[in-house]
């Protein structure tokens, strides 16, 4: 990966990334993946809840919630 390549959990708040690697496997893998966390989607990070984590996403229209360890597993690149 290239220097712009940070996890998913570093994007700051208000900034927009494209996801590149899912570094995930077995049922979190999966789950990502149905989230629409494929190559290529635009995520954008919208709200950090008050205790800091979870961390709220927009991803394909929606808003979701990742934890941090959950959210580490995610490579992408910021746009």
């Amino acid at each position: 990966m290239n220097d712009k390549t940070i996890p998913l959990k570093c994007l700051p708040l208000g900034k927009k990334a494209k996801v590149k690697l899912l570094i995930s496997d077995g049922i979190i893998r999966r789950r990502m993946l149905d989230l629409g966390l494929i190559p290529d989607t635009i995520v954008e990070a919208v709200q950090k809840s008050p205790s800091g984590d979870p961390t709220a996403y927009y991803i394909r229209g929606a808003v979701m919630a990742l934890r941090s360890e959950e959210a580490d597993k995610i490579l992408v690149e910021m746009t």
